[in-house]
C-alpha cells in the first residue's frame, strides 16, 4: 500500500508539473484569431456608444449584455441587441479558437476567464461592469 502511495503522489506532481509548464498563450495570432479580433474591432465603433451611455455593460463571464435598455430608443433596440447578439458570438469564437490554436480545446473556459477580467480591467471610465450577479459603473 506504501508504495501505491508513493506512485500516485509521484503521478500527482508529474501532472502538476506538466500543467504549470504548458501555459496558454492568449495573445496567439491565427487568420481565424485575427478575423475575429477585426470584426470585433469593426463592431466597436458602433457599440461605443452604448458602453458610454450605459446600455450596454460587460459581463463577468466574457460577454456583453443590454443592462438597461430605457437609455435605448425603441426604434434603436433592434439594432443594439443584434450587434451584443454578434459581439457575444465573436467572443466565444475567439475563446473556442485561442484554445484550439493553443492544441488545448479543454482550455476555452480557463481563456473566457482570463479575457473577462482583460474585459474589465480595460474597460473605459463611466463603462458598467459585471462582479457577483451585480452591476456597477467603472
Amino acid at each position: 500500500m506504501n508504495n501505491l502511495i508513493k506512485f500516485c503522489f509521484a503521478l500527482f506532481v508529474l501532472c502538476v508539473a506538466a500543467a504549470a509548464s504548458a501555459q496558454v498563450n492568449i495573445e496567439i495570432n491565427t487568420p481565424g484569431v485575427t478575423a475575429l479580433k477585426q470584426s470585433m474591432q469593426t463592431r466597436h465603433a458602433q457599440l461605443a456608444e452604448f458602453y458610454a451611455n450605459g446600455a450596454i455593460g460587460l459581463t463577468s463571464d466574457g460577454m456583453v449584455a443590454l443592462r438597461d435598455a430605457n437609455t435605448v430608443p425603441l426604434a434603436a433596440r433592434q439594432k443594439v441587441n443584434g450587434l451584443v447578439a454578434a459581439e457575444n458570438q465573436d467572443r466565444k469564437s475567439l475563446y473556442a479558437e485561442i484554445a484550439r490554436a493553443n492544441a488545448h480545446p479543454e482550455w476555452e473556459g480557463d481563456i473566457r476567464n482570463t479575457f473577462a477580467q482583460r474585459w474589465v480591467q480595460r474597460a473605459q471610465a463611466g463603462w458598467w461592469v459585471q462582479s457577483g450577479g451585480g452591476w456597477s459603473k467603472k
